[in-house]
């Protein structure tokens, strides 16, 4: 789908605020109000818009302990990436998982409360997969950056 510079800009405007009403879109826009619902509804439907989420303070909810885990799997067989990435995404402590190349198979970005946690999930689910040949932990010290917002350029 090619966008215009009225969807790109319409895209960065709902990436940083999705709550804005039609009229205050269509302001920033120079268009009209009519004309932006149609520009998103279209967004919606060709799925270049998936979906509207809450961005959470994970600090306020006590779930500011980032760990990136890097997992090897025992061989690259078909099956065991099938089986791994479908018990994966079964876990609610990880908020992202990555196919990669390199040394590792995985990197997975988990949120949970503290080390103790982290070692309950550990201990109790990610070591209980099969095939799983190693893991390697990094925690976060700080968070430098994190946005949601893709460039459209």
């Amino acid at each position: 789908m090619l966008l215009d510079g009225k969807d790109k800009k319409l895209l960065f405007l709902l990436q940083n605020d999705s709550k804005k009403t039609t009229k205050e879109l269509a302001s920033a826009l120079d268009l009209s109000v009519t004309a932006v619902f149609e520009r998103i509804k279209k967004l919606e439907k060709q799925k270049v818009i998936e979906k509207y989420v809450a961005l959470i303070d994970k600090q306020k909810i006590q779930k500011d302990f980032i760990v990136l885990c890097h997992v090897k799997l025992v061989q690259h067989r078909k099956d065991y990436i099938t089986q791994f990435e479908k018990e994966i995404v079964q876990f609610s402590e990880v908020l992202e998982c990555f196919h990669v190349s390199g040394d590792y198979d995985y990197i997975l970005k988990i949120c949970v409360k503290d080390i103790r946690d982290y070692r309950e999930f550990m201990v109790t689910k990610l070591t209980n997969l099969q095939n799983i040949a190693s893991t390697q932990s990094s925690f976060t010290i700080k968070e430098v950056k994190n946005t949601t917002v893709i460039s459209t350029d």
